[in-house]
C-alpha cells in the first residue's frame, strides 16, 4: 500500500464511518473503484481506532461520568441505580453479540462477506430500512393525518432487552454495506427512541466493539499488505476527519432527516449491481491482497 493510498482511505474511512453508509463498504469500494489491492478487514479494523478516538474525545465528558459511575458500582450497590452506571452496563451488554459473532465469523468476513455483489443487497436492503425507519420515527415526532404526536424514548428508558436488541443490529454491520451507525440507529428508530438517543448509544457501544478488534488486528501489522507507516498514517487522517464528521452528524440529526443517505446507498447499490452485471467491475476486485 503506498501513501497516497493510506492517505485516500483514511479519509474515506473518517468521512464514512459515522454516516450510515458504511464505512467498510466504501473502503471496500474505493479500492475496487482505483484499481488498488482490497485494504482487507484488518486494515478497515485497525482505521476505525483513529474515529473511534474521535469518538472518545467528542463524548469525554460523558464516558468519564460513566467509567466513574460503572466502578463506583462494583462495590457499592446503591450506585446501580444511578443511571450513569447502568449505561457502563448497558454497554457491555450491548457488546456480547457482536463480541461472540465477530469471532464465529472471522473466516467469513474475510472473504465471502466482502463479494461487491453481497455489499450491493446490503447498501439497498438496508438503506430501505433506514428509511422506513425514519419515516416511522417522524410521524411519532410530527403527528399524521388523524395522529397526534407521539413522544419518542431516551436513553433514560433504555432496558437490558433494548440493548440486547441495539448489540444485534450492531453486529450485522460484520457485513460491509450493513453500516454499524446506519444498523443501530435503525433498530433504535424501531424500537421507538429519539434520533439523538439512538445515534448516542450507537456510538458508545461502539466503543469495545472496534477498540477490541482493532487491537486484535494490531497482531497483522507488519505481516505482507498491512504494513505500519501507512496504516498508522491512515488512522491519523481518519482521526482527524471523523471528529469534524461526528461534530456535524450529532447537530445534524436533531433536526434532518436521514433520507438523503437513503437515497444515496439505493443509487450506489443499484451502480454497484449494473457495473459487476456489465463486467466492468469483478465482484472479487482486488480480493487476491486481503
Amino acid at each position: 500500500m503506498s501513501w497516497f493510498e493510506s492517505f485516500v482511505l483514511g479519509l474515506v474511512q473518517g468521512l464514512t464511518e459515522f454516516l450510515p453508509i458504511s464505512s467498510s463498504a466504501h473502503l471496500r469500494l474505493t479500492a475496487a473503484f482505483a484499481g488498488w489491492e482490497d485494504p482487507g478487514a484488518a486494515f478497515t479494523a485497525i482505521t476505525q481506532i483513529g474515529t473511534e478516538a474521535a469518538v472518545l474525545i467528542y463524548f469525554r465528558k460523558d464516558i468519564a461520568r460513566i467509567l466513574s459511575a460503572w466502578f463506583r458500582s462494583l462495590t457499592d450497590k446503591e450506585m446501580r441505580r444511578d443511571q450513569d452506571a447502568r449505561m457502563g452496563w448497558l454497554v457491555i451488554v450491548g457488546s456480547i453479540p457482536i463480541g461472540v459473532l465477530g469471532v464465529t465469523l472471522k473466516d467469513q468476513i474475510n472473504g465471502p462477506f466482502r463479494d461487491l455483489r453481497l455489499i450491493a443487497v446490503t447498501l439497498i436492503v438496508m438503506g430501505l430500512v433506514l428509511g422506513f425507519a425514519d419515516r416511522l420515527a417522524a410521524r411519532d415526532e410530527t403527528g399524521a393525518r388523524h395522529r397526534v404526536a407521539k413522544e419518542r424514548k431516551t436513553l433514560r428508558e433504555l432496558s437490558v432487552r433494548d440493548g440486547l436488541i441495539f448489540g444485534f443490529c450492531q453486529a450485522m454491520a460484520l457485513v460491509p454495506g450493513v453500516s454499524r451507525s446506519g444498523a443501530t440507529i435503525s433498530g433504535g428508530l424501531l424500537m421507538g427512541y429519539t434520533r439523538e438517543a439512538a445515534a448516542r448509544y450507537s456510538f458508545l457501544l461502539a466503543i469495545p466493539a472496534v477498540l477490541a478488534s482493532g487491537a486484535y488486528e494490531l497482531k497483522d501489522v507488519g505481516d505482507g499488505h498491512v504494513v505500519w507507516g501507512p496504516t498508522v498514517f491512515a488512522t491519523v487522517i481518519a482521526f482527524a476527519v471523523g471528529y469534524a464528521v461526528i461534530a456535524w452528524f450529532m447537530k445534524y440529526i436533531t433536526t434532518k432527516s436521514f433520507m438523503p443517505f437513503v437515497v444515496y446507498r439505493v443509487l450506489l447499490g443499484i451502480a454497484l449491481f449494473v457495473l459487476v452485471g456489465t463486467d466492468t467491475l469483478s465482484p472479487h476486485a482486488g480480493e487476491s491482497a486481503g
